[in-house]
């Protein structure tokens, strides 16, 4: 456990979240005495407990658990930390398999036990209300707790310690803070959340749906979200171009040599579908026949082994290196159907791709330019330097099966990454554990209106692949040398930054990004001759215009394209047609301002450029 953590968990806030899981604990065994319990940690923000119940809880029931949670804390109970021996521990939880399941995980490791018992009372007085394994920390007494800084907020299912092969439980989450302001400040957070929720919004503003007929996770872009898309790619690809890097194209298969030949099937086989039989079509295996001739595929999780083969497709030269090759490929990784979120956790994503393949004597400036091209695009995008979090993530020492490549490999990349963050001032935290199978990494976090964390691009160095498939240049003394390739997403996923772009901003993007920039409004039908010479005037300077609908009152028309978060509303009519102008609401504003129509669209497409 790093210092941070420790200072975290010691902290009086760790210690009331926790009890509070304790008492929440201590008020369902009351009510429901032949409930079986689980685990009950802390967790941002505040806290849960897992329970086996024997009779069906409902999210109702909720308010009373809560009630009953303030009044025990007012009855001043102690929380008294014990050690105990394995076999006391098993004596106290006999009837509870969850608890013995732990202690018997903790006894194979040597771990030492411990108990928490929360009592009201001393002495011969002493009545002990509840009992869990436990290492702590918690308060002394529930004195210390506020009574109005915490709340319960809803059951979910949760199988036992993860895993969908066990029990489905039931979770009861909670928040807690120091004081009901600060619970009342989150909980308005959440509400806003809610409006901002990118699955919410996608429905709204017509972008995206995802079909169970389809598939789970394998989003579908209605026309809006689909020129979203395009907008944000026309961009990526611009700014590439102008970065030194090259396009290039790979399937959506590979052949499943190439994936035991990069490590994928052995160390990334939980992450990855399974094979494909290429040997005969759906017919044949319908009628049961044989395959005369078998070919295995998988579906790529990564686009890397295939930007391998097009390298050593050829003689490379230290002259020519580095090499920065982009692609826009979709890949599909396995998520358990219950991990599945909208746009933020999906089976089929594009990943905006690229691998730089460079000498040793490269790698530092390549990994700095990198790094610049990462908070540019943050930049372009809303997101200024302070918004942006960066984590090293390295190896484990302790772990080593888990990754490829040998000691020397490892310190030098991660070395190699550690000076460039700190070179860079980058604001950034290691994380021992979280490295890639094949390498050490710089993962990028931005944090969006709301304050929360969004993982988007990562930066890794590989040492491994081009050991693996024998990648090779020749030197400036005509000696073959292996190069050295970094991997790096910007977006990380389209799908993923588009879903926090959506909540970022709530729907309503600035006008350079926004599908819909200007919808054009006649007062009647009259008008819609002029509204439609308003539109190839703006259409020509490169602006995104439609003209709206005239089949209902002019004040619903407004309401729609206000709910449809359009940034600019043009009304015209009489008065517009004679004198060539428009009148335009800006997003946000109540007002309306007139323009000649030549001023309006120039200064737009100035804005938008």
């Amino acid at each position: 456990m790093s210092s941070s953590q420790k200072n975290k968990k010691d902290s009086q806030l760790h210690k009331v979240r926790h009890s509070l899981s304790h008492l929440l604990a201590t008020a369902i065994l009351e009510k429901y005495p032949n409930t079986k319990l689980g685990i009950g940690p802390v967790i941002e923000n505040g806290f849960y407990y897992d329970f086996d119940f024997a009779l069906p809880f409902s999210q109702d029931e909720l308010a009373s658990i809560e009630t009953r949670m303030r009044e025990l804390i007012k009855e001043n109970f102690a929380f008294t930390k014990k050690s105990v021996t394995y076999a006391q521990a098993k004596k106290i939880f006999a009837k509870n398999k969850y608890k013995l399941e732990l202690i018997e995980e903790l006894k194979k490791k040597k771990s030492p036990l411990s108990i928490y018992e929360t009592a009201r009372g001393a002495g011969k007085k002493k009545e002990i209300a509840f009992v869990d394994l436990c290492s702590g920390p918690h308060v002394k007494n529930t004195k210390e707790i506020p009574q109005d800084a915490f709340a319960l907020t809803h059951i979910a299912g949760a199988y036992w310690r993860g895993d969908e092969k066990n029990k489905m439980l039931t979770r009861i989450y909670g928040i807690a803070f120091e004081t009901k302001k600060e619970l009342d400040e989150f909980r308005e957070m959440i509400k806003e959340a809610e409006r901002r929720d990118h699955r919410k919004l996608g429905k709204e503003l017509d972008l995206f749906h995802i079909d169970d007929t389809v598939g789970l996770g394998l989003p579908l872009w209605h026309p809006k979200g689909a020129l979203l898309w395009r907008i944000i790619e026309d961009f990526w690809y611009r700014e590439h171009v102008k970065n030194g890097y090259e396009l290039v194209r790979t399937p959506h298969i590979g052949n499943r040599a190439l994936w035991e030949t990069s490590g994928h099937w052995g160390f990334y086989n939980k992450s990855m579908y399974p094979p494909i039989e290429v040997g005969q079509t759906l017919e044949e295996r319908q009628e049961r026949k044989k395959a005369e001739h078998s070919e295995e595929y998988l579906l790529k999780p990564m686009n890397c082994p295939f930007h391998v083969q097009i390298y050593k497709n050829g003689i490379r030269s230290y002259r020519d290196l580095p090499y920065r090759w982009a692609e826009c490929g979709t890949v599909y990784r396995f998520e358990k159907k219950g991990e599945l979120s909208g746009l933020t956790r999906v089976r089929g994503f594009t990943q905006d791709d690229a691998h730089i393949i460079c000498r040793k004597d490269q790698v530092e400036e390549e990994l700095k330019r990198v790094i610049d091209f990462i908070l540019f695009i943050y930049r372009s995008f809303g997101f200024p330097p302070e918004t942006v979090h960066v984590y090293l993530s390295l190896r484990d020492p302790k772990d080593k099966k888990k990754y490829a490549g040998n000691d020397a490999g490892w310190k030098f990349s991660e070395n190699v990454l550690r000076k460039v963050a700190k070179e860079k001032k980058l604001n950034f935290k290691e994380e021992v554990g979280e490295a890639a199978f094949y390498g050490p990494k710089l993962d990028f976090k931005i944090k969006d209106a709301l304050g929360r964390e969004w993982q988007c691009s990562t930066l890794q160095f590989d040492f491994n692949l081009p050991e693996r498939f024998d990648m090779s240049f020749v030197n400036d003394k005509g000696r073959d040398e292996r190069p050295f390739m970094l991997h790096r997403a910007l977006f990380g996923s389209y799908e993923r930054f588009i879903g926090l772009l959506i909540e970022h901003y709530a729907g309503a993007f600035p006008a350079w990004l926004s599908p819909a920039q200007v919808v054009v409004l006649p007062v009647s039908e009259k008008f819609v001759g002029y509204a439609e010479k308003v539109i190839t005037s703006l259409s020509a300077e490169g602006i995104r215009v439609s003209l709206g609908k005239t089949d209902e009152t002019l004040g619903k028309r407004i309401r729609e394209a206000e709910l449809q978060k359009i940034p600019y509303i043009i009304v015209v009519g009489e008065k517009e047609e004679k004198s060539g102008s428009v009148s335009v609401r800006k997003r946000g504003k109540k007002e309306t301002e007139t323009e000649r129509l030549d001023v309006f669209a120039k200064a737009l497409a100035k804005e938008i450029s």
